[in-house]
């Protein structure tokens, strides 16, 4: 008997009938002999509806109080889930994150998991039952019920698959695996059979919708094996391991975009030590993320730089430092947005030169000028306008040799069984 993490996102739990596929699916593993814990996100779009009513009452929308209402998106699905396992004659029982044990940092919104307790789980299995589990959120110490942010459920997943020494954690979805780069603009996109932990983490990072950057970091650091698969067709995944085996010919394995990007440029920064670490350490208490950093020329012992943060922080962000100026005084503050950020990632770009040089010539014959670039072992990102995004990842999907014979699939209605 193995033991199976099943994590199945909001779009399969989006109405009764996909969530009585969910049922069936969950109750054909446990006929294959698997003991089954099931973690699920809000049904649909929950979410986002619960955020809009939140900004009609208030447009501030306290952190504590957005935690206390986005959780009860989850606890809905868990417990229609678990009702519609029992009318198959099976004995489930849902828990909340905190009755599964998840602890977390005192941390609104996006708080970090610090310790699992999962006891009542591994019982409830002990028992012979499904157990079924609100991914996304959890408690602090002090008795606060916390969120893990957006994608916070893959991290759910994983984290509790690692903590009950799970066989697997299988991450359901919309797609039927990881794809080089998104179905839905690349007709052809290739689905890759494996990728390797390091190769996942950066395409996660970058933009990749389909696994949280969090959960591939708790999958490579407990070796918790994952598997990416839709939950309307039973073809076989993508398997995310230690090492995947590179395919010949292949440099590149994905193509990400993110277009939650802003850029924030600071002009006439006097070209001192520590400015630099002054600005920047002042974001980081803030809790703003900072991407790329790029510093032009110097001229009369002025600097001009740029960073990256994301839209929802580019306002908090100019704020800090527009509340510095006195102690690091600069010229003037401008920001950009109407950007993107596109990503070629792969374990083979170490050894072959110039797939760096074919990137920027493959976006300047769409026409585009990149504005920003960064680089590391096996990625290349570059920041370009969006409008023509779409024609610039089908370009570089065909640079790279990534296109497939067969048409991607994404999700539908019909189950394929």
């Amino acid at each position: 008997m193995s033991l199976f993490v099943m994590k199945f996102g909001g779009s399969s739990v989006g109405d009764t009938e996909r969530m009585q596929r969910v049922a069936r699916r969950v109750a054909q593993k446990q006929d294959e002999g698997h003991q089954c814990v099931v973690v699920v996100s809000a049904m649909g779009d929950t979410t986002d509806e619960l955020i809009d009513q939140a900004k009609i009452l208030n447009d501030k929308l306290p952190a504590r109080e957005m935690d206390m209402l986005l959780t009860t998106g989850e606890q809905i699905s868990i417990a229609l889930l678990s009702m519609a396992i029992q009318s198959l004659g099976r004995e489930t029982v849902s828990y909340t994150g905190w009755q599964a044990g998840f602890r977390t940092e005192p941390v609104h919104g996006k708080a970090r998991i610090t310790d699992i307790q999962p006891e009542r789980v591994l019982r409830s299995l002990e028992e012979g039952k499904i157990v079924i589990v609100a991914g996304f959120q959890g408690i602090s110490e002090e008795g606060e019920i916390t969120t893990l942010g957006r994608g916070g459920s893959d991290t759910t997943a994983v984290a509790l698959a690692a903590a009950i020494k799970a066989d697997a954690c299988e991450i359901y979805t919309d797609v039927d695996g990881v794809y080089s780069t998104d179905p839905r603009i690349v007709k052809v996109a290739r689905k890759l059979s494996e990728i390797s932990y390091d190769e996942m983490l950066e395409l996660a990072h970058l933009g990749t919708a389909v696994l949280h950057p969090r959960a591939v970091e708790y999958a490579k650091h407990s070796k918790v094996p994952l598997v990416v698969r839709s939950s309307f067709t039973y073809n076989e995944g993508t398997v995310v391991k230690e090492e995947a085996a590179l395919e010949q010919g292949v440099v590149v394995s994905g193509i990400a975009y993110d277009k939650n990007v802003a850029r924030i440029s600071i002009l006439g920064v006097e070209d001192i030590p520590g400015v630099l670490a002054g600005m920047f350490g002042a974001l980081a208490r803030e809790q703003i993320d900072v991407d790329i950093i790029v510093q032009s020329g110097i001229s009369d012992g002025k600097a001009d730089f740029s960073f990256t943060v994301t839209l929802d922080d580019r306002e908090r962000a100019i704020d800090v430092i527009q509340g510095m100026e006195s102690i690091l005084p600069f010229r003037e503050i401008t920001s950009e947005d109407g950007l993107v950020k596109i990503s070629i990632v792969g374990a083979g770009m170490v050894s072959h030169p110039g797939v760096a040089a074919q990137m920027f010539e493959v976006i300047s014959s769409q026409g585009v000028n990149i504005k920003m670039v960064s680089t590391s072992e096996i990625k290349v990102s570059c920041v370009v306008e969006g409008s023509k995004l779409n024609e610039v990842i089908r370009a570089l999907h065909t640079a790279y040799k990534l296109d497939a014979e067969v048409q991607a699939f994404v999700g539908g209605p019909q189950d394929r069984r």
